[in-house]
């Protein structure tokens, strides 16, 4: 049996238990299996997956999740302790017991997905689905078929929400399980939110996480999203993000990658109005045999849009990271600024990155850029702390962590970041300032 056979016989599974699902819904399970089946998995032999072999996930043996039961001594343990409005989805399912909306303002709601599937939600019906398509990658058309899960995000015109929404993700440990949720946000003009998505396992799991996220921006809307990458070691995590911005709107991302065994993300944003800004912000950690990958493409396709992209990369073992981001610039977007960086970090001889930045440039009024440096820490700079009395474990983690303070910086919400700066340098004396060992590293 092939792989792509073996997970259609989970579909099938999967959809004889479906009750009450819209003929629409039905008539999209369709067509995305009927495209996974026509296209397969990818190899290394497709130019966007030549650095990525996903064999482990193709010859993977995943269930389907049957329960979102969690005690909370373990939700607690993992989640971030923060004040949101949260779902939580426990394998890829709904946890009523552990989810908090609470009061939301008058024009926002936030509800799971399959509550809005079965409502038949207009704006369901109409937006899941348009900017990532079963054409956009197999394990998009694998989303498309199993999507029943996930979060719908909807504000109304001049609508701002103080909270942070907050969708956690909690992979389990025990039988590899699979799940393919799907997060709609719909900002309508002149709103503004924060938007927080956390994917987090139990140290044994080694579950498939497949999620597609979509985002539409009206004009003049503002969000800002999080995304906080923390599964297990032995996890595989591929996801898609695709934003669609009006004009004069504001999208920023945070790309946060700390787990896995083998991550793959891609991030589309379409820039499709004047004055509309997107500003992209990553850090990707890898350690022991950890593969990350992440590829971005900003598409200016209005005049007088503007991006900023700057990646960051630390590896060590026999890690390997893969970063290729494409700018691209439609013809006669006049006045258009892009900017585009990606820098890394290698803490050991074995470890290893693969990158290409790209522009792509149609229009000749235009302020552009592109970059990318691989190094090694300083050992100057590791002397010079040591001689300050720091401990060389310690002065390695300043250092790794100065490195990382530019994307540090723009992550204003302290409990994401302290999760960061503990991942890369552990738990560090709180008197030291990375401005200033930003100075020594130089």
């Amino acid at each position: 049996m092939s792989a792509p056979d073996t997970f259609l016989n989970r579909l099938t599974e999967y959809v004889s238990s479906a009750v009450d699902e819209p003929s629409w819904i039905a008539a999209r399970r369709q067509a995305g299996a009927a495209r996974f089946e026509a296209l397969g998995f990818p190899t290394r032999r497709h130019e966007a997956w030549k650095y990525t072999d996903v064999s482990r996930i193709a010859n993977g043996e995943f269930a389907l999740p049957k329960d979102a039961e969690l005690s909370a001594e373990r939700f607690d343990a993992l989640r971030l302790n923060f004040d949101a409005h949260r779902l939580v989805f426990v394998d890829g399912l709904l946890s009523e017991t552990l989810s908090d909306i609470g009061a939301l303002p008058d024009g926002i709601s936030v509800e799971p997905l399959s509550k809005a599937l079965i409502d038949n939600h207009e704006a369901v019906g109409g937006q899941l689905g348009r900017l990532a398509n079963v054409d956009f990658s197999p394990f998009a058309a694998l989303n498309t078929a199993f999507a029943h899960e996930g979060a719908v995000i909807r504000l109304d015109a001049g609508k701002v929400i103080e909270k942070p929404i907050y969708l956690l993700f909690f992979s389990r440990s025990g039988s590899p399980v699979m799940s393919h949720p799907r997060v709609l946000i719909s900002a309508g003009a002149n709103s503004e939110a924060m938007v927080v998505e956390h994917y987090v396992g139990e140290q044994d799991a080694a579950n498939f996480t497949n999620v597609i996220s979509e985002v539409f921006l009206d004009r003049g809307a503002n969000l800002t999203h999080y995304k906080l990458q923390e599964a297990a070691q032995s996890e595989f995590h591929v996801s898609s993000l695709h934003v669609d911005q009006s004009r004069e709107s504001n999208f920023a991302s945070h790309n946060l990658n700390l787990g896995g065994a083998l991550v793959r993300n891609d991030l589309v944003c379409d820039l499709n109005g004047e004055n509309a800004e997107t500003a992209l912000w990553g850090l990707f950690f890898g350690q022991e045999r950890q593969h990350v990958d992440n590829h971005t493409q900003v598409n200016h396709n209005s005049p007088r849009t503007f991006s900023n992209e700057n990646y960051k990369g630390i590896l060590g073992g026999r890690a390997r990271g893969v970063f290729n981001g494409r700018v691209y610039i439609k013809r006669d977007a006049q006045q258009v600024r892009g900017y585009q960086s990606n820098a890394n970090l290698l803490l050991s001889d074995r470890a290893e990155i693969d990158t290409k930045p790209e522009l792509e440039i149609y229009a000749d009024d235009v302020q552009c850029s592109h970059g990318a440096t691989t190094g090694q820490l300083d050992e100057n700079a590791v002397f010079a702390l040591r001689a300050r009395g720091i401990d060389e474990q310690t002065a390695r983690g300043l250092l790794t962590l100065a490195f990382a303070n530019e994307v540090m910086e723009a992550t204003r919400l302290p409990e994401v970041a302290e999760r960061v700066e503990r991942a890369v340098a552990g738990k560090l004396p709180e008197r030291f300032n990375l401005e200033g060992l930003v100075e020594v590293s130089e």
